[in-house]
């Protein structure tokens, strides 16, 4: 590489090499009030007193007291406050430090060496008697860990019959107490039912008192099955009023034994004095004596609403008691007959009191507590039949002229129509009862109504359905002249029937 001689620059100084201190120039007004005196070199004081400050040499003399306190002795003035260590002077005693002396503490002497040493007094450690080991495999009995040491078994066994008899002294006295009572409680006084609670005339409670005793449990027994239901005595002569299908094994199985049960659990034997299948009623007869009497009430005066109790054994439960209100009358009901006998036609009374199985047969009654219509028929969604608060009864009008017709001749005539009717739902007419046929020399045919007609009207009853049809039919006595409104070939006519028995 080629140089050039007169582009070859002056070296440059050592960079690692010292460099000359160059001080800023002093400010000379700065210099004057925090530099040194004049004529004071250094950082210290002259010794010899001749302070170059003129205000710092005028100063007093300390007082006397001061320099004879502080001072060396004038006679002496070499003598140093202190001697050295172990340094004496004529008669003077010791004064040498605490930790100079033989056998010194040294925890005391700031000049020992930083150590862990034995006790700062020379005591000979005592002696530590070693306690004799366990044999790790050996176990402590019973007594040993209870007590801290052996108990002999007989000591146990004594002790635990202390107990046991203390603990029976203590429960036969906590018995004694619970019995006989103790001055110790005297001042507690509890609260206390009031004697006398008032039921008033037509509470729910008086209603059962009164109508209790003449409440009946029917109870068939034959020599494989048994049944029970309910009934009410409604004459003073033992006459029962139920339901026929009650009653309908024992009149159709002579083997079967017929009893009423009453409230106070005395029992009778029970014979049949008549049924009407047609509308479920039957009136069995007991001998008893002064028996209590349900008392018959106006079914046709009830409303809607009125408060109503069903009496009975429902589910075997005798002398059972359940209140709801009318929820609706003249519902016409209409029941396919047992064992071969007729339809079961009835206009009932709806109500939400609840009514199961053995309530039938049982008194519904008012508010006074007079009979106005008898437990028949319920409503269930299940084959078993419970109470969903859908009950029916036989109003108490119909089962007192059936029941009076029943003991006086044993059987029951009703009025007939003589016509098979069905419900009819067609788009030409209205809504009623089609005459499916006619019986011959019926009432219905001396009429002149002929088969296809829909009856709509009978009396002043509207008619909606067969079974409305039917105990509309029922509702008139028999040989009465009653107008039926009927529907042919789109046309209403109006035509007197005279009605015939069935």
């Amino acid at each position: 590489m080629n140089q050039h001689p007169e582009h070859n620059p002056a070296p440059e100084p050592d960079r690692l090499g010292p460099r000359p201190l160059r001080r800023p120039a002093v400010d000379p007004a700065q210099a004057a009030v925090f530099g040194r005196p004049p004529g004071v070199d250094s950082a210290f004081a002259h010794r010899n007193g001749n302070h170059p400050d003129p205000v710092l040499r005028s100063a007093p003399p300390p007082a006397a007291a001061l320099t004879e306190a502080f001072s060396r002795p004038p006679e002496n003035p070499d003598v140093l406050l202190q001697r050295p260590p172990g340094e004496q002077n004529g008669d003077e005693r010791d004064d040498s430090p605490l930790w100079s002396a033989k056998g010194s503490d040294p925890w005391r002497d700031p000049g020992a060496g930083a150590m862990i040493g034995p006790p700062a007094l020379d005591q000979p450690e005592p002696e530590v008697k070693e306690k004799p080991v366990r044999d790790s495999g050996q176990l402590l009995s019973v007594p040993e860990l209870l007590f801290g040491r052996r108990v002999k078994t007989t000591a146990l066994i004594i002790l635990g019959v202390v107990v046991l008899v203390i603990g029976a002294a203590g429960g036969a006295v906590g018995w004694w107490i619970a019995r006989t009572g103790n001055d110790l409680t005297s001042d507690v006084t509890l609260a206390e039912v009031q004697p006398n609670v008032e039921r008033p005339p037509g509470s729910i409670a008086d209603i059962a008192k009164r109508v209790a005793p003449s409440v009946v449990s029917i109870e068939l027994r034959g020599s494989t099955s048994g049944t029970i239901g309910s009934g009410a005595v409604i004459d003073g002569q033992g006459y029962i009023v139920t339901n026929n299908h009650v009653i309908e094994p024992a009149a159709k199985d002579q083997s079967m034994k017929l009893a009423a049960v009453f409230q106070d659990g005395s029992r009778a034997d029970a014979k049949i004095v008549g049924r009407d299948p047609k509308t479920d009623l039957a009136v069995i007869k007991v001998q008893v004596n002064n028996p209590t009497v349900l008392q018959f009430g106006n079914s046709d005066s009830l409303q809607v609403g009125d408060s109503v109790i069903a009496v009975g054994s429902p589910l075997g439960l005798s002398n059972t008691f359940t209140e709801g209100i009318v929820s609706a009358l003249h519902r016409p009901r209409l029941v396919p007959g047992n064992g071969g006998d007729p339809p079961v036609a009835y206009d009932a009374i709806q109500t939400d009191a609840s009514i199961n199985k053995g309530n039938s047969g049982g008194p519904l009654v008012d508010a006074t507590g007079a009979l106005v219509g008898i437990n028949s028929f319920i409503v269930s969604p299940t084959e078993e039949g419970g109470s969903i608060g859908l009950g029916f009864a036989i109003p108490a009008n119909d089962a007192r002229k059936i029941a009076q017709a029943l003991i006086r001749d044993g059987q029951v005539k009703h009025a007939e129509l003589g016509v098979n009717a069905v419900t009819d739902v067609s788009a030409e007419s209205s809504q009623g009862a089609r005459a499916a046929n006619v019986a011959q020399d019926s009432a219905a045919q001396k009429a002149g109504i002929q088969e296809g007609d829909v009856i709509i009207k009978v009396g002043d009853r509207i008619v909606r359905n067969s079974a409305e049809l039917t105990v509309a039919v029922r509702a008139h006595e028999i040989g009465a002249k009653v107008p039926v409104v009927l529907v042919r070939d789109g046309r209403e006519l109006t035509i007197d029937v005279v009605l015939q028995s069935d």
